[in-house]
C-alpha cells in the first residue's frame, strides 16, 4: 500500500510516499481503508523535529524513531480484530489517536478511538474533526468552564480549532467574540459569532471589553496581554504557544502555570485528550447540524508535502485535508 513516510528531519519536502506493508489489526483494532485524513500542527512539528524537546521526549535525537504521520482519519472498515464488537466490514467510521498512520491507504486504529460517520458528513469533513474539535470542546467546556451567557473570546477563530470553537461556544450558550484577519471576518460571523474583531484593525487586548474566558488557539499574544482582556476571575485556556527552537510552547505553558498561582485569573495550558465519549458528543452535534467542519483545501496523498507546508504557513481557513479516494482509483486503473 501507499503511505507517507519521513526518514529524516527537515522541511516538508523530506516526506515521501512509499510502498509499505499493509497493516493487520490486533484483537482490539479495526483495519480501515482510509478515505480522507487531516493535517495537524503535530505533523509539521514532527517532520521538522522542532521544538527539540520533542526529540528528547521519544521522537529520536538525530532521526525520527517512527516514520509515521497522521492522526485524524475517516474511511470504511476493511476488517476487525476478534475482540471488536461495535464495527463490521463496510462500516463508515472516523476518529484517530496518536500513533495512527493516517496518511496511508490503510490504517489500524483501536475500536475505542472510532465512531460511526454520520450520513450528513463527507469523509473529508469527518476526517477534519478529531484533534481540532477535541481541543475546542475540552478547552471551552473543561478548562474554560463555559456557561450560558458568559462572554467568550476565541483568538484564532478562523483556524482549525477556532472554527469549531466558535460553534461549540454558541452551543454552550456563550456570547462569542471571534478574532481573525480581514478576509475571514464573514466566515467567522457565518459560524455564529456574536461579534468579530479584525486584528489588523483592532487590538482586543487594548479595548474596553473584558471577557470571562479566552480560548487561545494561536499563541500570538503575551500572557500579560491576555490578562488585560480578562475579568478579574477570568480564565485563559491556552492551546498554543510560540514555536521556538528548543522548548517551543512548553516554556509558555510553564510560565502560565506559575503565574496562575499568584494572580486572580487562571491561565491554563492544555493538550486535548482523545476519547470516544467526546467524539460521540461531536458526532451527535454534527448529526443535528449544530456544528459543521470548515475545510480550506484538499490535497491528494502524493501532494502531502505541499499540504504540510500550507498548514505550516499559518493562514489556513479551517482544516487542511488529504483525500485518498481519487488517488486510489488512479492506482487501481493503472
Amino acid at each position: 500500500m501507499k503511505a507517507a513516510v519521513y526518514r529524516h528531519y527537515g522541511p516538508p519536502d523530506v516526506v515521501r510516499v512509499e510502498d509499505v506493508e499493509k497493516p493487520s489489526p490486533k484483537d482490539n483494532e479495526v483495519l480501515i481503508e482510509v478515505r480522507a485524513a487531516s493535517v495537524n500542527p503535530l505533523d509539521w512539528h514532527g517532520v521538522r523535529g522542532k521544538p527539540y524537546i520533542m526529540r528528547l521526549m521519544g521522537g529520536g535525537l538525530r532521526e525520527p524513531k517512527q516514520a509515521r504521520l497522521g492522526v485524524d482519519m475517516s474511511g470504511q472498515v476493511e476488517a476487525v480484530g476478534r475482540n471488536v464488537t461495535r464495527f463490521k466490514p463496510g462500516d463508515a467510521v472516523f476518529g484517530g489517536c496518536l500513533g495512527l498512520w493516517a496518511f496511508a491507504e490503510y490504517a489500524c486504529a483501536p475500536e475505542s478511538a472510532l465512531v460511526a460517520k454520520p450520513d450528513n458528513l463527507t469523509f473529508e469533513q469527518a476526517a477534519s474533526v478529531p484533534v481540532a474539535a477535541f481541543t475546542a470542546l475540552q478547552g471551552l467546556r473543561d478548562k474554560g468552564q463555559v456557561q450560558p451567557g458568559r462572554k467568550i473570546l476565541i483568538n484564532g477563530a478562523a483556524g482549525g480549532v477556532g472554527t469549531f470553537a466558535v460553534q461549540i461556544a454558541k452551543w454552550l450558550g456563550a456570547d462569542v467574540t471571534g478574532v481573525c484577519s480581514t478576509r475571514n471576518v464573514e466566515l467567522v460571523r457565518s459560524l455564529g459569532a456574536d461579534r468579530v474583531i479584525d486584528y489588523t484593525q483592532e487590538d482586543f487586548t487594548r479595548g474596553a471589553q473584558r471577557y470571562d474566558v479566552i480560548l487561545d488557539a494561536v499563541g500570538n499574544r503575551s500572557l500579560s496581554a491576555y490578562r488585560r482582556a480578562l475579568v478579574p476571575k477570568g480564565i485563559c485556556a491556552i492551546a498554543a504557544g510560540p514555536d521556538g527552537r528548543w522548548l517551543g510552547p512548553l516554556s509558555r505553558f510553564l510560565t502560565a502555570l506559575a503565574l496562575s498561582t499568584v494572580v486572580s485569573q487562571k491561565l491554563i495550558p492544555f493538550i486535548a485528550r482523545p476519547n470516544v465519549a467526546d467524539l460521540t458528543i461531536l458526532c451527535d452535534l454534527m448529526k443535528a447540524g449544530k456544528i459543521r467542519p470548515v475545510i480550506d483545501r484538499c490535497y491528494k496523498l502524493s501532494e502531502i508535502s505541499a499540504a504540510i507546508r500550507y498548514l505550516e504557513e499559518g493562514h489556513a481557513r479551517g482544516k487542511v485535508v488529504i483525500t485518498l479516494a481519487s488517488e486510489r482509483q488512479t492506482s487501481t486503473a493503472s
